[in-house]
């Protein structure tokens, strides 16, 4: 006679959380404002000002951008807010900071919808591998925000988890 065979893991009423659903879907672009300056240390103002008017901006529409300077030079703030009026009408959103500060930003802004109620008295594993690479804050943020309402979180596979919270 055959045995049945058994999926524990269905029958164990886990909840898998998958942070790469929150991951940005639209594109990434980085707006480098060392190529604005001169001799690769000074940005004048009339001249920065001149550029950005002749600049292609529409490579940045419905992208994601960041803004930076990856040269050692001092930029005054305004610029950067220069930048970002000129992008803010075209890109989806606009961050100060590298493509990994820009994607932490808007992943954090996408856990925001997470209801945590939803999760009320459920046991939730938060899934940790995955095709992209989620930053630490992420993980640090779903487990603030399902940690008042879940019976237990953890972290892994539903086959194979790391316990990291329990209601008593």
């Amino acid at each position: 006679m055959a045995e049945l065979i058994l999926n524990k893991v269905a029958e164990s009423g886990l909840i898998s959380f998958d942070l790469e659903a929150y991951y940005p879907k639209q594109p990434v672009k980085v707006f480098d404002l060392k190529d604005f300056l001169f001799m690769g240390l000074i940005l004048k103002e009339k001249d920065f000002r001149a550029a950005l008017q002749t600049f292609d901006w529409e490579q940045y529409k419905d992208a994601n951008v960041a803004i930076t300077c990856s040269a050692d030079a001092v930029i005054p703030m305004w610029a950067y807010m220069l930048v970002a009026s000129y992008l803010q009408p075209l890109a989806a959103n606009v961050v100060f900071g590298d493509e990994r500060k820009l994607i932490d930003t808007l992943l954090l802004k996408n856990l925001e919808s997470v209801k945590g109620e939803e999760y009320a008295d459920k046991r939730v594993v938060v899934k940790g591998c995955g095709e992209v690479s989620i930053p630490e804050s992420a993980f640090v943020e779903i487990t603030n925000k399902l940690r008042p309402f879940a019976k237990s979180i953890m972290y892994g596979e539903p086959c194979s988890t790391v316990p990291i919270f329990k209601k008593k």
